[in-house]
């Protein structure tokens, strides 16, 4: 086991250089203001704070002697910085590199918040409407057909038009009827004859009327290419990345930062972990808005600060603090999904996104509607990528937390343990500096 950081309350200089998986939990209100105060008590309030987070340290470091994980990076923030970031394991075990607070993480669909933030900019500049068709901006999603039948033996199917045209809110809300092949067995098989190209989607349901997790925010991410007239790569550079002092944050990573990034590991049927061979990133010059970017704990945890301070962060804003608060309520009503059954075990367990119901979907981020001692509030947003990483943003706490592994499959078991047991010894250091 290698451990190389783990820093505790500290003032950092912020500069750009499920099992079944339940997102929706909670924990009572604290100060941020609180926190960043208590950043410079005297020596005994000091000496208690440190002893809280090195039981942060602890949650992490087991992790990787139990060999939940690998490596792990982690970073608590509030509104003002960062007041706890920790790196331990192995980045690449076979090669003997050991972690650091700035390895290059794959970070999959927590590209999508990214994305919808995208989106919601050029709503805010009137070149988006969230309830027009999207097929307004992409003419091809009015091609869209629900799956009326399939027989997956034959090959056969049916296909009929949506009952309602495909919106742009639907399809940040993941309400519009798409799905993935690993959470529908469906269109895991589903396969149109070559040359079919009236096949778009299929969509699983009539737009609006459930939730299913899917390639949803992908068209959102074409949609922005479209509007904006720039590659989403280029799009976020300029309006998301760079004001926000994102610098590690891209769908290709630069061939000096290769040997940052940290190598893949399978989970194995013993509950030990395997790692992957290697491999430089390969280039790629297409882009998804529901995932494919890198990054780092450091500029998410930016990206995550940004939200707390509603859209803007060291003087520069993103988003307007309505479109922040628009974002961030429920935009579903009562629609919830339950667990999510596997389709491709290898690449994801089962999982329960909406938390048996009591979670809710706003534009981009999943909406916790309880609260739950010891840990993030109501009201709180989250989500995940399919290297088992997570995050939550907790704005009545102003609290926000991210850690980062790249394990495989997704809603590993073990990785959410660990999950759980650091965003809880985040809040209980919270709790012993206010």
């Amino acid at each position: 086991m290698r451990r190389l950081t783990g820093h505790h309350l500290t003032r950092y200089p912020v500069v750009g250089v499920a099992c079944v998986v339940t997102f929706a939990v909670a924990c009572e209100p604290s100060s941020s203001t609180s926190v960043a105060a208590l950043r410079t008590e005297p020596d005994a309030q000091t000496s208690r704070s440190t002893a809280a987070a090195e039981r942060v340290d602890d949650v992490l470091a087991s992790a990787v002697s139990r060999q939940d994980v690998l490596g792990v990076v982690a970073m608590a923030v509030d509104r003002n910085g960062v007041f706890y970031r920790g790196a331990f394991g192995a980045a690449d075990e076979s090669n003997d590199l050991p972690m650091d607070a700035d390895a290059v993480f794959r970070i999959a669909s927590m590209t999508k918040p990214v994305t919808s933030v995208a989106a919601m900019q050029l709503v805010e500049q009137g070149a988006i409407a969230l309830d027009e068709p999207a097929a307004v901006y992409l003419p091809e999603l009015a091609q869209a057909k629900v799956l009326e039948q399939f027989d997956a033996e034959r090959g056969t199917y049916e296909l009929r038009p949506p009952a309602s045209p495909i919106t742009v809110r639907q399809l940040l809300t993941h309400t519009a009827g798409f799905g993935y092949p690993f959470t529908s067995d469906t269109l895991r098989d589903f396969e149109p004859p070559v040359g079919d190209g009236a096949v778009v989607g299929p969509l699983l349901f009539d737009p609006g009327t459930s939730w299913w997790y899917g390639t949803n925010t992908d068209w959102v991410g074409r949609l922005v290419e479209s509007v904006s007239g720039q590659s989403l790569e280029a799009y976020f550079r300029e309006h998301i990345f760079a004001p926000l002092q994102m610098p590690d944050t891209a769908f290709n990573v630069p061939e000096a930062d290769w040997p940052r990034t940290v190598a893949l590991a399978n989970r194995q049927d013993e509950g030990g972990l395997l790692e992957v061979a290697r491999q430089d990133p390969t280039p790629v010059t297409t882009f998804s808005g529901g995932g494919g970017l890198w990054s780092t704990a450091n500029d998410y945890s930016r990206f995550m600060r940004m939200w707390l301070n509603d859209g803007v962060l060291d003087g520069q804003r993103v988003l307007s603090a309505e479109t922040v608060a628009t974002m961030s309520v429920n935009q579903v009503g009562s629609l919830a999904a339950g667990t999510i059954v596997t389709a491709l075990p290898e690449l994801s367990n089962d999982f329960r996104p909406t938390a048996d119901g009591r979670g809710r979907f706003g534009l981009g981020f999943l909406i916790n509607l309880d609260d739950q001692s010891g840990r993030r509030t109501g009201g709180s947003l989250a989500w995940a990528g399919l290297y088992n990483t997570y995050f939550w943003i907790d704005p009545a706490s102003g609290v926000a937390g991210v850690i980062l592994t790249q394990v495989l499959p997704f809603a590993d078991p073990r990785v959410l343990g660990v999950f759980d047991a650091f965003e809880r010894a985040v809040y209980a250091l919270v709790a012993e500096v206010v």
